[in-house]
């Protein structure tokens, strides 16, 4: 037989579907397409289906292709509400209630046709018109869930707490109802919690300031830490205490006007998504998801607490100011940690913070997968973790960590944790000390320690809840069922007991839950006043909607001073206070404020640290270092290690004429084309710059060289001076000797103009001059030369070209050739003058100061006309160079010219090739061999006849080889 739900439901195998009712229907409803009804004929369905008897009147023949045929299965539906359980045969209803007349029917075929073929449905609505109305029962599926703290008023607040630690789910055998979770391990905080909901409501329904006449009462439900067990008081409190519900629509108002709770994210997520349709507000003093904030999905959600989004930045801009760059990460594994973590690491990322792992636990976890998280913490290299743990998942972990002895570590905690009394009190967990993290503000509570130390389960006998939390706060049982159990008496004194019930020095949490209170109430005062409700008949106008609206709108100073308000997305400010665990010099343990966080205030001013002493793990005052890779000083850059996050890095040395001015600099910058950097590669300064100097051995070497052979010129003046009458002097035209002397002196003279820092005026001047002088020199030259040639071609009989090289002559012709050089000398001035420049492309680390020679084609008009000058002085030298021995001034001129030529054609290459001060060394080399070429070859062998063969100077000695040829 079929279960029977009033309708006396069994099988009888046939192929009839007898219904006790008569059918009045006048159409069936198939498919959507309307089929027509003929009242008051009999016809049975042809090769499906006949009706019992007493029912064939009421049905009319139906169209082929919509047979009922066997093997089918049928459900029937009153109102979409299932009314006989579907079943394998053809059923038939018997017994049915005389007081039932069901109204609308729907009856599904369904066809079991094999996975391969799918399954064919057939929906026919029987639709019956009665001269009785129809009377719907909604029942409640499940059983009833019952609160565990309970008080009806005329205004109802929920509230749902885990008021107990662990659901333990009881395992059924599939053949009866599964019954509901156990709860166990009662948890004092959450119970301190449903006391402090209390104590707001007596608190208000005894103020004349708020809410005069009128007395608000709750319901409070365990949600046992468990998903299910939340969403399940959330429909409890919508739908109210009883398991059935007569009425037209199956529908009631809300039980209460608003729910406090939950202290848990997930939980809370799964009440906000049960309750926001229905539009009942929801208040938690401890969900702080900042997923929560989303107003498409939790339109009625608020919170107390502020939103973990601000805590999750606060968190990462504390490890970056302590310089935590390399961190582990440890989250619960549901919406608070994995949403707190989600937006730490986002944010960690932009402030340049690694994390090296991240592992997700929850207290329910088996102990095998908490020793696999201890390993990870084990083997790490980090040192300092970001703990975003609810205070039930850390315990075990915490537990583990001290079996495993792991207490080398820098704690930074979420605000669920970091201030929990129960943690500081656990000698185990005595490696705590020195953990950091943000906690919501402390307040105080007037009265509220008086009103948690008066409970007593006098005050509720038959209320099971108080007697377990007597039990368990005195460790004693109200019935002896255990040998050596100790029994509660009922004397035993709250006040004298030292828990985290009765512990009100940490009142954080418990003012979020009495403001949450407050703020509905204050809802309603306002609600109530706008509506002027004066007496209760005017009550039913106010709905969870209504007070949703006016929650929205909540702003008030709480008794703490707390300005009280929400914003659009249901949300408070976020301040915060940073806690350091430290030790009192009696042992225990206290937490220190050192800092605070404030998302009110302008983004360079929300954090916060004080100067106060800190302690840090083990008990250390020197702040932990956890970092990857240490820092880079300066002059060097980070280079990151392939495979590996950004905080792990090599530190390479910048490279020349770039620096890094600050410590993990990313990049090293250039130094501007005037600076260099120093040997630290941390600051730019000026190049060197280098140019020849008198100071310098090459410079005071050249500079020698150049003073020594214009004194050398100088003593050979002053011979041919002292011996201008000799005839080896008036040999050689001493006007023309002494100007070259004169040129000669010069040119080593100009030679100092290239020594020293350039400026404007020694850029012209060295070059003008050395090219002026030294066409003056080759000048002198080139008119000996034609002199001498002249001379002994003048012998031959009948020759007179003397007259037309005679003194007159020759000095116009040096005139000659030094003016046009002069004229040279003077366009390039004009046109485009040498000036002093900074060479930079020849060294990167120094500046070559030098003169550019502005125009190059005067520069090398210069040189080239100087260069025409020797050749043209070489060729003739060299055409007069079978001349008398005694008297062969040619060939020196001769070999001075080759000198002179092979210097400058030599020059030319090395000048170009001659990177910075050496290239103004060549040129100066340049001059000075060509200069000391000259005054050696020409006038070396003159002097060493005067001075050292004096009695060759005569004019018989100087003329004897001659005449002998002429012989």
């Amino acid at each position: 037989m079929a279960e029977d739900r009033g309708g006396g439901i069994d099988i009888d195998g046939s192929t009839r579907l007898a219904m006790t009712q008569g059918f009045r229907g006048k159409k069936i409803m198939s498919l959507g397409q309307a089929v027509a009804w003929k009242s008051g004929k009999s016809a049975g369905i042809p090769g499906a289906l006949s009706l019992a008897p007493g029912t064939e009147s009421h049905w009319g023949k139906l169209p082929l292709g919509l047979e009922l045929s066997q093997g089918l299965e049928y459900s029937v539906y009153c109102d979409d509400a299932q009314f006989l359980y579907t079943i394998p045969m053809l059923v038939k209803s018997s017994n049915s209630p005389p007081d039932l007349i069901l109204s609308e029917f729907v009856v599904t075929a369904q066809r079991n046709m094999g996975k391969a073929n799918g399954t064919l449905f057939l929906l026919l609505l029987l639709t019956e018109i009665s001269t009785r109305p129809c009377t719907a029962v909604c029942s409640l599926l499940g059983q009833l869930a019952l609160p565990l703290l309970s008080v009806e008023r005329d205004f109802n607040i929920g509230a749902v707490f885990s008021i107990h630690r662990v659901a333990q789910l009881n395992r059924h055998p599939f053949t009866s109802r599964p019954q509901p979770a156990t709860c166990i391990s009662l948890n004092l905080r959450e119970f301190q919690f449903a006391q402090t909901v209390i104590f707001a409501i007596e608190e208000i329904n005894n103020s004349t300031l708020i809410l005069p006449g009128v007395s608000l009462g709750y319901k409070i439900y365990d949600a046992c830490g468990s998903i299910d067990q939340a969403i399940r008081a959330g429909m409890a409190l919508m739908n109210g205490h009883s398991e059935t519900l007569s009425d037209t629509s199956c529908s009631s108002s809300p039980f209460v006007q608003a729910i406090i709770g939950e202290s848990s994210s997930s939980p809370t997520i799964g009440i906000a998504s049960v309750v926001g349709p229905f539009s009942i507000p929801l208040i938690s003093h401890f969900a702080t998801c900042a997923c929560l904030s989303n107003r498409k999905r939790f339109p009625t959600f608020f919170r107390t607490i502020p939103s973990d989004y601000y805590q999750s930045i606060a968190l990462a801009q504390l490890v970056k100011h302590f310089g935590w760059t390399w961190v582990g990460t440890v989250r619960s594994r549901n919406d608070y940690g994995n949403n707190g973590i989600a937006i730490f690491e986002e944010v960690a990322q932009h402030e340049g913070i690694c994390v090296e792992y991240s592992e997700a636990i929850f207290r329910t976890d088996p102990r095998k997968e908490l020793l696999k998280t201890v390993e990870v913490m084990k083997r790490a290299t980090a040192r300092v973790v970001v703990a975003f743990l609810a205070l039930g998942d850390i315990i075990p972990l915490l537990t583990e960590l001290a079996l495993q002895n792991v207490t080398d570590i820098q704690w930074v905690g979420s605000e669920s944790w970091i201030t929990s009394r129960g943690l500081a009190e656990t000698a185990e967990y005595s490696f705590l000390i020195g953990a950091v993290g943000f906690a919501i503000r402390n307040a105080k509570l007037e009265g509220l320690w008086e009103f948690l130390t008066k409970v007593h389960p006098d005050q509720s006998p038959h209320n099971a809840l108080l007697r377990e939390f007597w039990e368990t706060a005195f460790q004693c049982t109200f019935k002896d069922s255990q040998r050596g159990s100790v029994l509660c008496t009922g004397s035993e004194s709250l006040a004298e007991l030292k828990n985290q019930y009765t512990d009100t020095s940490e009142l954080s949490m418990a003012n979020k839950v009495y403001t949450g209170v407050y703020s509905v109430a204050h809802a309603l005062h306002h609600l109530m006043q706008d509506l002027n409700s004066t007496n209760s008949s005017q009550w039913n106008q106010i709905t969870p909607q209504k007070v949703l609206e006016y929650i929205r709108e909540v702003n008030f100073t709480a008794k703490t001073g707390e300005q009280i308000f929400f914003d659009a997305s249901g949300d408070p400010a976020a301040r915060y206070d940073l806690i350091n665990w430290q030790q009192a010099e009696d042992g225990t343990l206290w937490f220190k404020k050192v800092g605070l966080y404030d998302s009110s205030q302008p983004s360079e001013k929300r954090f916060i640290l004080s100067h106060g002493h800190m302690i840090w793990a083990g008990e250390h005052n020197q702040k932990p270092v956890s970092v990857c890779s240490e820092s880079c000083p300066l002059g060097t850059r980070k280079a990151v290690q392939k495979g590996r996050p950004v905080c792990c890095f090599d530190c390479i040395s910048c490279a020349d004429g770039e620096i890094s001015n600050e410590t993990d600099s990313n990049d090293c910058l250039p130094c501007d084309l005037e600076h260099w950097s120093n040997k630290n590669r941390d600051r730019c300064v000026f190049k060197e710059t280098e140019f020849l100097s008198y100071t310098e051995i090459m410079g005071t070497v050249l500079a020698l060289f150049s003073v020594f052979g214009a004194s050398i010129t100088m003593l050979v003046s002053l011979v041919f001076l002292m011996y201008k009458d000799t005839p080896i002097v008036k040999a050689n035209n001493s006007e023309l000797s002494f100007l070259l002397l004169l040129s000669l002196k010069l040119c080593f003279l100009c030679s100092l103009t290239f020594i020293g820092r350039p400026s404007e005026w020694s850029c012209m001047l060295r070059h003008t001059a050395f090219g002026i002088t030294f066409v003056l020199c080759i000048s002198c030259v080139l008119g000996k030369t034609i002199l001498v040639l002249m001379a002994f071609r003048a012998t031959f009989p009948g020759n007179n070209v003397m007259k037309w090289f005679g003194p007159p002559q020759q000095r116009l012709s040096v005139l000659a050739f030094t003016l046009v050089q002069v004229l040279i000398c003077v366009l390039w001035l004009t046109i485009s003058p040498p000036f002093p420049c900074k060479n930079m492309k020849h060294y990167k680390e120094k500046i070559i100061l030098e003169c550019d020679v502005g125009s190059a084609v005067g520069f090398w008009a210069v040189l080239g006309y100087i260069g025409l000058l020797a050749v043209l002085c070489f060729v003739l030298a060299f055409l007069a160079r079978k001349l008398p021995d005694n008297f062969n001034e040619a060939k020196f001129i001769t070999f001075s010219m080759l000198i002179f030529c092979a210097v400058w054609i030599t020059f030319i290459p090395a000048y170009v090739s001659s990177p910075g001060k050496f290239t103004v060394a060549v040129e100066i080399f340049a001059i000075l061999a060509s200069s000391f070429a000259l005054l050696l070859c020409i006038f070396a062998p003159k002097c060493y006849i005067i001075l050292l063969k004096p009695e060759h100077n005569t004019k018989k000695h100087i003329m004897g080889k001659s005449s002998t040829k002429a012989h």
